[in-house]
């Protein structure tokens, strides 16, 4: 009999990518294949890849090593946006057998049929046009809560960006296929699903392989709010042309849907942004901001800056932190621009040193420290119901409020999975929030 074989995954990059990791690996599960950790021996490494920074870049060969150290035998296939982009890159790595671009990798259970190392990495890719069917994904089994793909690609030209390079043009899973992931999701017990695409507020577009918009994002997160079993619903990046003021109003009185928004702006300046090719001005992102907090003032608001465009100049980038700093949000995610290939942004003039680019990058990381520690205070005494998640971290386990709030409380493993009132205490210093419980019954 021939021995089972093993397989494990790394995924870098978003919650997009993990939510078509974990569909992948139940493909191989379903051939056969036995799952295991990254760390562990396995016959099969497969590293799906991210391209947005460079640093992601960089790691991919430190995780290719990191598998010939377990493994100097192994198979290593690499997929995702990177092996989209730069398919014989990534083939040229030590070590790395098989390659799959955009339209191949979920079918990678197709090329896998001899596990023989290769003397040089086999490419299969795609032109990016090719890639215009959509795949549904979700994660079951890795996270106490689902990341649940709706939507793949984008139609937007930012000058920044590889991602309409890597993914292709916008399309979406069709209504009922999305509610049927939900409903399954729902059934395996997982409390929380977190919405994921490229472009989730583009919703709608190409669900039957054409250009139209079958159904809006509104439509569709009315239709998710009505399926059983989900105790929370949530939204992950949506970009602020496409976040409606009725969407906004409709999660404001949601049973599921929980008041946190992440909103990209990328930068405050407006010069920068048409730059970049962004759909919208900052006034248009100001205004979501105030529409949200006029209706939910406890809802949690996260922001995607980029510094060091070309062209920022130190006034534009005063120009954002002012704007950002005077804003009534919750935390930033801070991007140090890098130059991608074969985007306008690379050959723009204007190059910031990287130097100054780190500089502002750690101003900005500043604010964010002080505007998620404002959000905390501001939700002291406050009662909130917190998700458990499921690991161990110091004798600690840790959760999620509804409004995205981190708080932390002994280990106890009943707790792995399940909802409880709590109310928020204190800040410790590591900046997570001590609370009470309200009550000890377990919210079902």
């Amino acid at each position: 009999m021939n021995a089972i074989k093993k397989v494990a995954f790394y995924t870098l990059g978003c919650k997009l990518n993990f939510s078509e990791t974990s569909t992948i690996a139940r493909n191989f599960s379903s051939e056969g294949f036995e799952r295991v950790d990254y760390s562990e021996k396995a016959d099969i490494y497969v590293i799906n890849t991210c391209s947005v920074t460079e640093n992601a870049d960089k790691r991919f060969k430190t995780i290719v090593k990191q598998a010939l150290n377990t493994n100097p035998d192994a198979f290593i296939a690499a997929i995702g946006c990177y092996a989209q982009l730069k398919p014989q890159e990534l083939a040229d790595v030590n070590g790395v057998d098989l390659v799959l671009g955009a339209t191949e990798k979920f079918k990678i259970t197709d090329y896998i049929n001899d596990l023989s190392k290769n003397d040089f990495g086999k490419v299969y890719s795609c032109e990016i046009e090719e890639a215009n069917f959509y795949v549904g994904s979700f994660s079951i089994g890795d996270r106490t809560r689902a990341f649940l793909k709706i939507q793949d690609g984008c139609d937007y030209v930012c000058t920044f960006c590889t991602i309409p390079l890597a993914r292709g043009i916008s399309r979406s899973d069709t209504l009922v296929n999305v509610l049927q992931n939900a409903f399954e999701i729902s059934e395996k017990g997982i409390k929380e699903i977190v919405l994921t695409g490229v472009n989730i507020g583009d919703y709608g577009k190409g669900e039957f392989g054409n250009k139209n918009h079958e159904h809006t994002f509104l439509e569709l997160i009315r239709e998710l709010d009505k399926v059983s079993g989900i105790e929370r619903l949530r939204i992950s990046s949506i970009e602020p042309n496409l976040l409606k003021n009725e969407t906004i109003d409709f999660i404001a009185q949601s049973k599921t849907f929980v008041p946190h928004f992440h909103i990209p702006l990328q930068s405050g300046s407006n010069e920068i942004l048409k730059l970049m090719k962004r759909r919208y001005l900052r006034e248009v992102f100001e205004d979501r901001i105030h529409r949200i907090k006029d209706i939910m003032p406890n809802a949690c608001i996260g922001v995607d800056v980029i510094v060091g465009f070309p062209g920022e100049t130190d006034d534009h980038f005063l120009e954002t932190y002012h704007f950002l700093n005077e804003l009534n949000i919750s935390y930033l995610h801070v991007f140090t621009y890098s130059e991608r290939d074969n985007t306008p942004a690379a050959i723009m003039t204007g190059e910031i040193p990287l130097k100054v680019r780190k500089k502002r990058s750690k101003m900005l990381r500043g604010l964010s420290v002080k505007k998620r520690r404002n959000f905390y205070e501001s939700q002291l005494k406050s009662k909130r119901t917190v998700l458990f998640e499921g690991e161990n971290k110091q004798g600690y386990i840790h959760g999620f409020t509804e409004n995205y709030i981190k708080v932390k409380t002994p280990w106890n493993p009943e707790l792995v999975n399940t909802l409880h009132d709590i109310t928020l205490t204190e800040i410790d210093v590591d900046g997570l929030v001590r609370f009470d419980f309200v009550n000890e019954e377990v919210m079902d």
